[in-house]
């Protein structure tokens, strides 16, 4: 459905694109407007003009249409889940998440940590001169 949107959408841009290049200028606001244009008359004038806002009003549908549709399909997924511990950045609970189990908060920190880097292999060594 969302892709014959797109499409009606498009075409309903190219048309209103075609139908403003084809009005007459009237602001003449370079100097270049006032000269004699593609559809003279008054009457032509009205149907472009009705035409083009029959156009608009497609296109803000249509566009309005499509962002609800994406709006549905979007689904917002929840950062925290639900019964699960608070977990900071770097592994430690946040400030104010409840306990992890086995120990206070304060236990957590009395614990000692793991070395930041693993023993890497045995490299021989060079022998020392005494």
């Amino acid at each position: 459905m969302q892709t014959v949107i797109i499409v009606i959408h498009l075409m309903v841009v190219l048309a209103m694109i075609g139908l403003v290049l084809l009005q007459k200028s009237e602001g003449g606001g370079l100097g270049m407007g006032g000269g004699s244009g593609f559809m003279t008359t008054r009457g032509s004038g009205n149907v472009l003009t009705r035409t083009t806002w029959i156009l608009a009003g497609t296109f803000f549908a249509t566009s309005l249409i499509l962002s609800i549709l994406a709006g549905i399909e979007r689904r917002p997924a929840s950062l925290i889940v639900p019964g699960s511990p608070v977990q900071a950045p770097g592994g430690t609970q946040a400030p104010g998440a409840p306990a992890a189990p086995g120990g206070s908060l304060l236990d957590q920190f009395q614990q000692p940590s793991a070395p930041a880097t693993p023993p890497g292999p045995q490299v021989p060594q060079a022998p020392r001169s005494q």
